[in-house]
């Protein structure tokens, strides 16, 4: 199996996992599995090896203890990720961790990403701390056995076309701080045009300063489904970044144009 192919097949096995811990026992996972070394390494490794999606923009991941980290939601430990500040890094911290996401799914590692946690860790190797996502071993049948049950907003709601509906009722189920699925693709003749829906305002236990920040990750994110799902669906395609990196008033703002080719 490739990896696209992995990443495809983990679309529909991931979850977030807010609490790590047994609903019924309210025992954490952690108190009985463990990540071993060996996996620690290959979660190094293997990150090394992620597509970005910008490649001009260093960035790099540490594992820490949880102690170094405001995240308490039963977790093994936190993974920090860095990276330098230019135009749509955030972008490309979403496209890149979710690949992590799906990574660490196929070795039933549950992952939430945790937005508001914060970290005394805040540079490393000259980089910026950007977000942490917190991990925990768990056992395979707590991870989704059926995708679709989820909460999320209808096809219709974030796509406009008729001809990639079924990439499209894949793709809306990328995760998105506190749900808030902000995006929104328009099929036009050859190519497809996906922008960040701007609605201001507080959301949920995000603050509202922090919305905008965290939806520019989040659409990194949805990227990263719509490439694997196209990829799937054996669509060549090219994508173009816009600047999407800076506050604005604008509802809809562009941040992708991809390529049908």
């Amino acid at each position: 199996m490739t990896r696209e192919e992995m990443f495809y097949e983990m679309i529909f096995k991931r979850k977030s996992f807010h609490l790590f811990r047994d609903h019924k026992t309210k025992e954490c996972y952690s108190n009985f599995y463990k990540i071993t070394d060996e996996e620690l390494n290959d979660i190094y490794s293997t990150f090394e090896t992620f597509t970005p999606l910008i490649e001009d923009i260093r960035v790099e991941m540490r594992i820490v203890e949880n102690e170094l980290t405001t995240c308490k939601r039963g977790q093994e430990c936190c993974i920090l990720l860095y990276s330098e500040k230019k135009t749509n890094y955030l972008q490309n911290i979403g496209f890149i961790g979710e690949q992590l996401d799906l990574y660490l799914a196929s070795k039933n590692i549950g992952a939430l990403w945790f937005g508001i946690g914060k970290t005394e860790e805040t540079t490393y190797h000259g980089l910026e701390f950007v977000t942490m996502i917190a991990i925990c071993k768990v056992p395979e049948d707590k991870f989704r056995k059926d995708m679709f049950k989820s909460k999320r907003k209808l096809v219709e709601e974030i796509w406009h076309g008729t001809e990639f509906l079924d990439v499209a009722n894949i793709v809306r189920f990328a995760p998105s701080s506190c749900n808030t699925q902000p995006w929104f693709v328009e099929e036009r003749p050859g190519e497809l045009m996906v922008y960040r829906y701007r609605k201001p305002g507080k959301r949920g236990i995000m603050p509202s300063d922090k919305v905008v920040y965290q939806n520019l990750i989040d659409v990194g994110i949805f990227m990263l489904f719509l490439r694997v799902c196209l990829k799937h669906a054996g669509v060549r395609h090219e994508v173009e970044v816009f600047d999407d990196c800076r506050e604005n008033e604008e509802e809809m703002t562009r941040s992708y144009r991809v390529k049908i080719v």
